[in-house]
């Protein structure tokens, strides 16, 4: 090691391990060694690290807060971590025999991949509902419905000159990883093991992980648990401002098939967020409406733990995101009621399909929450809106709301029957025809605009108290019926040039 790296070394060493107060925190002698280098070679990740709860506050130390303010669900941690801040050899040592991915590192057995399920270890409570979380399914959702997979390739497929209808054919390389699976996530597999000559080291032996880098809400971890926690807390400072931010939520929420972000950022709520939130705390807990924030957030108002200015608890947190949501807007092919399980795979409709609606917009009701825990999830939500708006405004919003649902999954239904009469008359290859990919012809993609974009964003627009323009012209009602138009006539020409036989 030359002079100048070990100068550095030895100042960023002391960096880290001095706290901003003037009580030292006790860190592991594993973490010490960790941070000698890479204090040098990752100099990002330990400053992140150092400016993370982590670093200044030990679990036996957040345990013993009581009341609203307790950050951690666990009531107890082993003896050998309760006692050290929560460093680097506190996440990647934990269970190493769970971990596909763990290899002998510097007298270490070390795991790269840390999965909500070491994090458990201090948020079993967080852990748990992240699991019944549809975005913990996410990966699994994706790739073992065959519905979605047709649609996935009608998106991704390598263009070709085609012998039959359509011109595109999937060829699974890696532009699935940055684009479906990004926000999905991966499943991570172990292929081998590399060696690598590092500048500190020498050569030493790193796992191959297929599937890496990757945060999606869905990942398949190499303990076999799902999801990634740093997909919201991003490594390696886990912050909960981070977390409650709506930039956060902007990256796989954008759009325009779930245009969430671009939604709030128009409405009156975003506006109020972008003119004020400097002055906002996000880091409260409990976070207080009116005093440490004073419009929603995506946080706000789908996981955080609100209390009102009196302190009464206004909605408790959770990480199962989707439980103060009674309707799914994001139309397959229609708005629906949430499924009552996080694995959609298993849904059937009533022709069999795995697919919460059926093509004429009837509910596989079987497989989706009931009237009673869609008025329970309605009120939970309205009592975070009713702390900022009276009762006649709240149930205004919603009343519109239930009818935008009601009203594009009405146009949806026109466009699906234009597009069945398509298939019918053999103009396209698509249903009953279970082989053909009812995505991939210039007119099914027409079809699919009407619903996965338009008719999308005029829910979210609606649902989101904003957006003026996103329910119009910016993605919204326009679009929606001017695709319809299209289909129509499409369908009017197609029979006139080319009638069926």
């Amino acid at each position: 090691m030359t002079i100048k790296y070990l100068c550095l070394s030895v100042a960023l060493i002391i960096c880290v391990l001095t706290p901003c107060s003037a009580e030292e925190v006790p860190i592991s002698d594993a973490t010490s060694e960790c941070l000698e280098c890479h204090a040098i070679i990752h100099p990002g990740i330990v400053s992140d690290w150092q400016k993370s709860r982590h670093a200044r506050i030990t679990p036996k130390q957040a345990m013993a807060v009581e009341g609203l303010a307790r950050k951690v669900s666990s009531q107890a941690v082993a003896e050998s971590l309760s006692g050290v801040v929560v460093g680097c050899a506190e996440c990647h040592l934990l269970r190493p025999d769970a971990h596909a991915d763990s290899y002998e590192h510097n007298g270490y057995t070390v795991h790269n991949v840390v999965s909500p399920d070491d994090c458990a270890t201090c948020h079993p409570t967080e852990a748990e509902q992240y699991s019944r979380n549809i975005m913990s399914h996410a990966y699994g959702n994706l790739v073992n419905n065959a519905v979605y997979q047709q649609q996935q390739e009608a998106i991704l497929g390598m263009a070709h000159e085609p012998g039959g209808k359509s011109p595109f054919k999937y060829q699974p390389d890696l532009s699935g990883a940055e684009a479906c699976l990004y926000c999905h996530g991966t499943k991570l597999n172990v292929s081998g093991t590399e060696v690598r000559d590092t500048e500190l080291a020498g050569e030493l032996e790193f796992p191959v992980i297929e599937g890496w880098p990757n945060q999606g809400v869905g990942r398949i971890n190499l303990d076999g648990s799902r999801g990634s926690c740093s997909a919201c807390h991003t490594r390696h400072q886990f912050s909960i401002e981070m977390a409650r931010k709506p930039h956060t939520c902007k990256e796989c929420h954008i759009g325009p098939d779930v245009p969430a972000f671009k939604v709030y950022t128009a409405s009156k709520h975003g506006n109020i967020f972008s003119t004020h939130q400097a002055g906002w705390q996000f880091s409260s807990v409990p976070w207080t409406i009116g005093k440490d924030f004073t419009a929603p957030t995506c946080g706000a108002c789908h996981v955080s733990l609100l209390v009102n200015a009196d302190g009464d608890v206004v909605a408790r947190r959770s990480h199962q995101m989707n439980n103060r949501l009674p309707w799914r807007i994001f139309g397959l092919i229609y708005a629906h009621p949430h499924p009552l399980k996080p694995d959609t795979t298993v849904i059937r409709n009533k022709d069999g399909q795995p697919l919460p609606t059926d093509f004429e917009g009837g509910y596989a009701t079987e497989f989706l929450i009931d009237r009673a825990e869609m008025d329970k999830r309605r009120n939970a939500m309205q009592a975070i809106c009713l702390n900022c708006h009276g009762t006649s405004w709240v149930e205004g919003h919603w009343e519109r709301f239930e009818n935008t649902i009601q009203e594009t999954n009405a146009k949806t239904l026109v466009a699906t029957r234009i597009m069945t009469e398509v298939w019918r008359k053999g103009h396209a290859a698509g249903p009953p025809n279970a082989a053909a990919n009812p995505f991939d012809e210039a007119v099914e993609k027409l079809w699919m605009d009407s619903w996965l974009f338009y008719a999308n964003t005029t829910r979210f627009a609606s649902a989101m108290a904003g957006g003026g323009d996103y329910g119009v012209y910016a993605d919204g009602r326009y679009h929606l019926n001017r695709r319809i138009a299209e289909l129509y006539d499409w369908l009017q020409l197609r029979n006139t040039v080319n009638p069926p036989q």
